[in-house]
């Protein structure tokens, strides 16, 4: 195989997936907006002359959507063309679990990737990475408080370790998957029991506190996201308090031969 393209390199499934291409020995070129190390390419949503020279030889790229566009597609829509011609045949499209074909915006990417000639569609639950870092649920997790408008509805977290195994495979298989791969961990936990978890291996409170949408929403504009992003990722929580990510799928075990990680494992050996 050429080399494979990650958009979102650097980022928090996109440098697994380099690692992982890397240790099956395929050429991994990690697309960043700031190119640093050897073997990252500068990309730029915006800057269409940045796409040609990030493409330029691969036959495959990992597609995550552009941060905080609503309407990704006019932006999407170029670069998948421009990769057709540069000779990309495999597309995989990092997307959501609570994102179908029909969602504005958002699902106009799953109905453009499976144009390609070869292509996956990743549709991960909620990853368990949010309750570390810099995202506002392990901001909650060092207050002692998450807030979110999902109530006491469950999620089946899914690390993303077990992302980037998935998208690895999809990428190199020999016989492209042309499919979608909804994929969660072993359990659907709420928030709450999730933060007692979390509260067991801190040593510390560390309580869930749900909030109405519009509520939820402020808080997220008021974290620095665009208006109409946070107004997006609200109505998220809210599908979730309806039920519709208490699931679980095999999807992960399937493809990788191996279990997804438990929200348990990933608080043992993860938080901080």
């Amino acid at each position: 195989m050429a080399d494979v393209l990650v958009l979102g390199g650097t980022g928090t499934t996109g440098r697994r997936v380099v690692a992982g291409l890397r240790a099956n020995g395929v050429t991994a070129r990690a697309a960043t907006r700031k190119p640093g190390e050897a073997g990252q390419v500068r990309f730029d949503w915006t800057d269409r002359a940045t796409h040609a020279d990030a493409l330029r030889g691969a036959s495959a790229v990992y597609l995550l959507a552009p941060i905080g566009e609503t309407e990704p597609a006019p932006l999407v829509e170029p670069f998948l063309a421009d990769a057709l011609d540069a000779g990309v045949r495999r597309v995989v499209l990092l997307s959501s679990s609570a994102v179908t074909s029909d969602t504005p915006g958002l699902g106009d990417l799953q109905r453009l990737v499976r144009t390609m000639p070869e292509w996956a569609v990743l549709k991960p639950s909620w990853f368990m990475q949010n309750f570390t870092g810099e995202h506002l649920v392990a901001q909650g997790v060092r207050d002692g408080e998450i807030v979110t408008a999902t109530g006491d509805a469950r999620v089946a977290f899914v690390d993303a370790a077990d992302i980037a195994a998935v998208a690895v495979r999809a990428l190199i298989d020999p016989v492209p998957h042309n499919t979608d791969h909804v994929l969660t961990g072993p359990a659907a936990l709420s928030y709450a029991e999730a933060a007692a978890i979390v509260a067991a291996r801190l040593g510390r409170p560390v309580r869930h506190r749900p909030v109405s949408t519009a509520e939820f929403a402020a808080r997220l504009a008021a974290s620095g996201l665009p208006d109409g992003f946070a107004r997006v990722l609200a109505a998220l929580d809210e599908d979730i308090r309806r039920g519709i990510e208490d699931r679980v799928t095999p999807v992960v075990e399937q493809v990788t031969g191996r279990p997804a990680r438990s929200f348990e494992t990933f608080a043992r050996e993860e938080i901080r």
